[in-house]
Formats: structure tokens, C-alpha cells, sequence
């Protein structure tokens, strides 16, 4: 009788510094083993103590990255999502704060029979429980169990609150255990100028710390400025007790896709095997994959291969930090890839378009970006600084007929904007960042069920996979998403008053898409619609109706007792505009390299002037037949060949253009 498949780990470990790029290299390694035959999921440890990391400021620790489950996470884990287009749950991120509580739950109800609870054994227990537990549930849409599970340890070798994790996994170094995990090292190789060669000792030193908490590295991943030297790799090797085909150069590369290239040339794929005594893959399954590293190398070139370059603004309040923004920032590259452009993506501080007094040097360069742009992006945030700012950009691009799209807090300071210049209101603002606003001023309004007051910060807002139903066929995102009924993720408190709604519809201000609250059920995408919230999808799908009269009706009606309606306004367009559209739902977190986010993609075709003959051309957005204007007809060709070899070879039908139409095959 065969023995069960035992799931195989690999720990991602770093040194030196923290952001050296740990979760692209996890990603990397992912990336290597799916498009091999193998099944991969990945797990990511933040040693913090926060239970989760819906509560950070975006300075403190990059974006807060949403799971389908309403799980908010470390932005690795969209890292993970993007490269191997898996869906992962909260489970799959583990933080001190989680695993202290798990623990204390299981005190408190005797789990552990009047004995004294210690970090040793009892929290190390529990972690390698939650993560073998966790490592065994499929995340790619199938039901059969990963083969290998890529653990990434958050914060670097020698800081005190990793050194429970590192216990943990100590008892893989037993010999009946030995081939069940392996170690890969990152570490950040120095090139100070004022000595003009490499240092090695922070290297060491990390490696040295690694040994001393009873693991030893099986692979070395050296990031550096340059590539490696030969004779760099061999004085690591011998520091590190390593022989050279163990020391891995990762050296900046043009873009991220380049890494597991990088990896693959150096025969990682092969050390992971040999380590980890891997099962062979059949050739039938090779030969039966979607996607394989021929598809990835085309696609990691055809990223660099774009001349023409297309401008976008990001007006946000957060911009001092890029990963603020992370997922945001690789919806609009996958984009521009499919619109054939090198992005150009410029960050506006909001605050600086609001002409300041002592600040009127960085307000007019503030202001020569934006008026510099081919498109605009307001995307969410919290909180009022800046806002006025946002709401000014608005109105610059809904005036010059400027591509623009609001994503949470960007839908909501447009539909203020709109409310104020366009409708007359003159105090019209947000619940969010003014709590004395008259009745008819409260154009976003608090949902009651997420009361902040009642409720607390963590974990209390609309969190998760939402659907969201098309009110009409007859608008420009219907086309993008090609499906009458979409999903996805939202993260947000505040909404747009359904009350104001119809007043704007009648300006032009049309929300063409609305969506309502499921009922929250213990397995997370078994959706219980109210029955209120069942009438109003019923309503909301007769798409014979007049879209005014269906507006008035949906708006109008109560449910559930609440007095506010049922029905959520999850995306508007703006009537007689090139593309003026917003979300309320973060469409950044479904975008994939080869299905970008359709509303993303929009802006891009919009700012690049191809979303008409897109449009006109294609009843469904086929991502291979992106229209070409006059400028880019001379690289037609070979972007024909390639865009077609890598999306055709995957058979990629017109209804699968959206990530959000992806999860399908996950319901």
C-alpha cells in the first residue's frame, strides 16, 4: 500500500536587513516548482504581536494585503497570490500575536491538563500544528495536497522575536525529519562607496546566527547591486561552509519576473529536488501544463521590450513609501503590459494639491505632475489629511476630460466632488472626516454593522470577497469585466449614501454596479444572502429595465430592519467622459501578470487613447488583442508573437480576463 504524501517545506530566512527581498525570492522559488509539474502553497510568519495587519499604518509596514476570506495580511502574502496564482486563506499568515492567542484559547479550556504552558514546548508545538495543518489544504483550485510548502520567516536572523520560530523548527534537524525540510538563506551582500568593494562580514554574521540557532543554510541567496563575482562566491562559500553550487546570486534585475530565471539558470530547481527528495513529475503532466517557464521567460522579456512610455499620476496620501501602495503599483505594471507601454508611474502628495501656505515650491511641482499625466489614480486610504487634495484632483480630471479612477477612498472623494460642484451642495462631505454634517451633506456615510465606536479598529470593516451585480450591459466596465456578475475583495467602513445617489444619476454620475451584504457563515465562501439582499439582486439583474428607474428603486428600498438600504454602490462611471470610473472594492488585489485587473486595464487603454477601438473591436477583452494605435504598429508583430504565445499556449478564453472570473474555478 503506498504511504501518504508527505507535504515537503522549505524555510525562507533572511539576514542582514529586512526587505531584502525575501517574499520575492520565496515567490521565485514558487514560481520554479509550479511551473515544473509540482503543487506549492506558502505560508508567511510575521514575528509582530499584532494578531493580524489590519491595524498598521501603511508607513509602519507597507500595504495591507486582502485575502478572499476578509483575512488582512502582510503584502507578501499578494506577492505569493500574483506569482502563482493561488488563493490562500488567513491561516496562511502566522503572527505572534495569532499564535499567543491560539495557545491561551487552549489554556483557558484545559487543553493542556494543569500543565505549566511554556514557550518550549507548548508554543513551538503549536506553530509547527498550525503550519502542517495549513500546509496540507490546496490553494490552486484543485483538491489535491501541495507537494511543497514555502514558509517565509518575516524580520532577520537574530532578532529576539524570531527565536521562538527558529526553535520550532529545530526538530527538522532529527534525522527522520531531515529530508523534510530545507533552508534557504537570504542575505544582503554591501557595496559601500567610500570602500569600493563588497563587504562579506554582515553576511557571515548572519549566517553565523543562523548556525547557532540549529539550522544550517542549504541554499545562500546573495543580493547585490552587481552580479556575482566568481571569486565573491568562492570567499562565501568557504566563510559559510558551503560548497559553491550552494551560493545563489540575485543581482537587480530590470524587473521582478527576471528572479526565477535567475534562480532556475543556477540549477535551484535541482538542489530543491535533491534536498527534499521530490517525486519526479510524469512528462504527461509537464507537457499538460498551463503555464511553464518558456511562457514565464517570454513574459519577463516582453515587459522590457516597450518604448513608448504612458504617464500616471497616483495621488495618495502615502507616497513617502512605495509598498504603501505595493499592490496598487503591480496592478497598473500588469496593465501597461497589456496596453504595450512602459509605465511611468509618478506619486502625488494630496496634500501638496491643496496649495498650502509655505509650501507653494513642492505645491506647483505637485501640480506639474499631475497636469503632466496621461491618466490619474486616487487610491484608498484613511482618515482626513489629504483628502481635500484628492477631491481636487477629481475635479481636474473630471473637468479636462482627464482618464481617472477612484478605488475605495478615491470613488468616495469623487462622488463628494460631484455632490459639491455639480449638485450644488456646498458642504458636501464624508462621515469619515466630519461628524457634524447636516442630513443632506452626508454624501458617504458609515455602515452601522462595521461601527467603528462599537466595534473597535481590527478586523471590523467589510472585509473580503464581495459579489457585485452589473445594472446595465451598456457601460464601459461591463466590457471590461465581460461578466454581468463579478467578484471582488473590499476593505473599507464608509460607503456612498444611497440616499444622495439618485440626485447624481440624473447629473450623469451613474453607478452601474451595486452589490449587497452576505450574512457572515463559518466557512468563509459559503455566501447566505439576506432575504431583502435576494430581492434586490433580483431586481438589480433585469437588465431590460430603465437604469434611472432601477437606481431609484434599488436606493429606496430598506432591509433587514436597518434603516439604511441593503444594497451596497460598488462602481459608478462617470456619463460623457473618456473614463471617469470608480470601485468601492480594491480591484489591485485580483490583478495577475496575465489577466490584469479590468479596471486597471481600462485606465491604461484610456490614457493611452485604445479603449474606444478596444471597445468597439472586441465584445470580450481577449488580453492578446489589445488594439494598436499608429505608434506602437511598428512592434506589432513581435508583441503579436509573443503576448500570443504566452496567452494562447494557455488557452485563454475571452470570459477569462478578469482575476476576479478566475475564482470560479475555486467556488
Amino acid at each position: 500500500m503506498p504511504s501518504e504524501k508527505r507535504v515537503k517545506y522549505i524555510l525562507v530566512t533572511g539576514g542582514v536587513i529586512s526587505g531584502v527581498g525575501k517574499g520575492i525570492i520565496s515567490s521565485s522559488l514558487g514560481v520554479l516548482l509550479k511551473n515544473n509539474g509540482y503543487k506549492v502553497t506558502a505560508i508567511k510568519i510575521d514575528p509582530y504581536l499584532n494578531e493580524d495587519a489590519g491595524t498598521f499604518s501603511p508607513y509602519e509596514h507597507g500595504e495591507v494585503f486582502v485575502l478572499d476570506d476578509g483575512g488582512e495580511v502582510d503584502l507578501d502574502l499578494g506577492n505569493y497570490e500574483r506569482f502563482l496564482d493561488i488563493r490562500v486563506t488567513r491561516d496562511n499568515n502566522i503572527t505572534t500575536g495569532k499564535m499567543f492567542k491560539h495557545v491561551m484559547e487552549r489554556e483557558r479550556r484545559g487543553d493542556y491538563c494543569g500543565k505549566t504552558v511554556q514557550m518550549i514546548p507548548h508554543l513551538t508545538d503549536a506553530i509547527v500544528d498550525w503550519i502542517e495543518r495549513v500546509a496540507q489544504i490546496p490553494v490552486d483550485g484543485t483538491n489535491e495536497k501541495p507537494d511543497v510548502c514555502i514558509i517565509e520567516l518575516g524580520g532577520t536572523i537574530g532578532d529576539i522575536e524570531g527565536m521562538t520560530y527558529l526553535s520550532a523548527f529545530e526538530r527538522f534537524q532529527r534525522p527522520t525529519l531531515k529530508n523534510a525540510l530545507m533552508n534557504v538563506h537570504v542575505s544582503l551582500l554591501l557595496h559601500p562607496n567610500a570602500t569600493g568593494e563588497p563587504k562579506t562580514k554582515p553576511m557571515q554574521n548572519s549566517v553565523r546566527h543562523l548556525r547557532a540557532a540549529g539550522l544550517v543554510p542549504d541554499l545562500l541567496i546573495c543580493r547585490s547591486t552587481d552580479v556575482l563575482e566568481d571569486s565573491l562566491r568562492e570567499k562565501i562559500a568557504r566563510f559559510g561552509m558551503l560548497d559553491l553550487d550552494q551560493i545563489v546570486g540575485v543581482h537587480d534585475v530590470s524587473n521582478i519576473y527576471k528572479v526565477p530565471l535567475l534562480l532556475e539558470q543556477q540549477g535551484v530547481l535541482e538542489a530543491i529536488s535533491k534536498r527534499l527528495q521530490l517525486h519526479p513529475v510524469d512528462e504527461k503532466v509537464r507537457k499538460e501544463l498551463k503555464f511553464n517557464m518558456t511562457h514565464w521567460t517570454h513574459l519577463s522579456e516582453l515587459c522590457d521590450t516597450f518604448k513608448n512610455e504612458v504617464n500616471i499620476a497616483l495621488v495618495g496620501k502615502y507616497v513617502k513609501i512605495a509598498d504603501a501602495y505595493a499592490s496598487v503599483n503591480k496592478a497598473l505594471s500588469h496593465a501597461a503590459i497589456h496596453s504595450k507601454r512602459k509605465l511611468n508611474l509618478k506619486y502625488v502628495d494630496a496634500e501638496l494639491l491643496e496649495n498650502k501656505k509655505g509650501f507653494e515650491e513642492q505645491s506647483a511641482a505637485a501640480w506639474a505632475t499631475l497636469k503632466e499625466a496621461h491618466g490619474v489614480i486616487v487610491p484608498g486610504g484613511f482618515d482626513k489629511r489629504g483628502v481635500e487634495g484628492m477631491i481636487i484632483a477629481a475635479e481636474y480630471c473630471r473637468l479636462n476630460k482627464v482618464p481617472y479612477l477612484g478605488v475605495c477612498l478615491g470613488m468616495q472623494v469623487a462622488a463628494v466632488e460631484f455632490a459639491r460642484n455639480v449638485l450644488g451642495i456646498k458642504g458636501a462631505n464624508s462621515c469619515e472626516f466630519s461628524q457634524t454634517l447636516n442630513e443632506d451633506e452626508q454624501i458617504v456615510i458609515d455602515m452601522p454593522e462595521h461601527n467603528v465606536e462599537e466595534k473597535g479598529l481590527g478586523g471590523t470593516m467589510r472585509l473580503g470577497r464581495r459579489s457585485t451585480v452589473f445594472l446595465t450591459d451598456d457601460c464601459t466596465l461591463h466590457k471590461l469585466y465581460g461578466a454581468h456578475v463579478v467578484e471582488e475583495r473590499h476593505r473599507h467602513r464608509y460607503e456612498v449614501n444611497p440616499r444622495v445617489v439618485p440626485q447624481m444619476a440624473r447629473k450623469g454620475f451613474l453607478f452601474v454596479g451595486m452589490g449587497v451584504d452576505e450574512q457572515n457563515t463559518e466557512i468563509w465562501d459559503v455566501k447566505k444572502r439576506t432575504d431583502s439582499s435576494t430581492q434586490l439582486m433580483k431586481l438589480a439583474d433585469q437588465i431590460d429595465q430603465d437604469l434611472l428607474n432601477k437606481i431609484d428603486d434599488l436606493c429606496q428600498r430598506g432591509g433587514d430592519g436597518v434603516t439604511r438600504p441593503a444594497v451596497r454602490m460598488e462602481m459608478f462611471e462617470l456619463k460623457d467622459h473618456p473614463y471617469f470610473v470608480g470601485a468601492q472594492f480594491h480591484p489591485e488585489y485580483l490583478s495577475h501578470p496575465l489577466t490584469p485587473s479590468p479596471p486597471f486595464f481600462g485606465l491604461l487603454l484610456a490614457a493611452t487613447g485604445q479603449l474606444q477601438s478596444y471597445l468597439s473591436g472586441s465584445s470580450s477583452p481577449v488580453l492578446s488583442s489589445v488594439h494598436e494605435d499608429q505608434e506602437t504598429k511598428e512592434n506589432s508583430k513581435f508583441h503579436e508573437d509573443v503576448i500570443g504565445e504566452i496567452l494562447g499556449k494557455l488557452k485563454l478564453e475571452g470570459n477569462v480576463v478578469a482575476g476576479t472570473q478566475r475564482l470560479a474555478q475555486f467556488q
